[in-house]
């Protein structure tokens, strides 16, 4: 049987950051190559990087939201890249700014079909959100850590809310043991 730890896979990190001053976007739009923006559509610039992969939303309050980066080291690095395209359009960052996760999404895997039903009844209805019309999924809130994980009959997991990739882990251990205690992990 494979350790349900060794499954989780990291799907996205969020992040936030800021330059400290407002920008025009339709001034940068232009001179930045690559840069989407419609202001009739979203009210930030899209900036895309292609190593490590990632979408940097610019806004105009200075602030910038990355997504889609597979680890904190990609956000960094793809928030240094976005970083220096600004320098090179003559706007002032700061050598260091702030980089603050706000997200990481992982995936796991039990490895075996899970009763959904009989979790839903065994975990208490005051963590847990469960309706299958609606959703296929069982939406389990713990505490410690403060994390949403969704849990689907085939034994996937996806988890959500973290801010350091260790906190899957621990979700990870906490869902499995408190499963075991259950006798529903068979």
């Amino acid at each position: 049987m494979v350790d349900p730890k060794e499954t989780i896979n990291i799907e996205n990190v969020v992040a936030s950051t800021g330059i400290g001053q407002e920008l025009d976007l339709q001034s940068v739009a232009m001179d930045l190559e690559g840069a989407d923006y419609d202001p009739e559509q979203f009210p930030g610039l899209v900036y895309r990087t292609q190593d490590p992969k990632s979408a940097a939303l610019i806004f105009r309050s200075g602030k910038i939201v990355c997504t889609g980066a597979k680890s904190t080291d990609d956000v960094h690095q793809s928030l240094r890249i976005v970083f220096d395209k600004l320098r090179e359009l003559q706007i002032q960052v700061d050598d260091d700014p702030e980089i603050v996760v706000q997200n990481i999404v992982t995936s796991a895997d039990l490895g075996r079909n899970l009763n959904l039903n009989a979790i839903a009844i065994g975990l208490g209805l005051e963590n847990i959100e469960y309706e299958p019309e609606q959703f296929p999924g069982l939406v389990y809130r713990l505490d410690e850590p403060d994390v949403v994980a969704l849990l689907f009959g085939s034994g996937k997991l996806v988890i959500t809310g973290g801010k350091k990739p260790d906190d899957a882990k621990e979700a990870v251990d906490k869902i499995v043991s408190r499963l075991e205690e259950l006798g529903l992990l068979d």
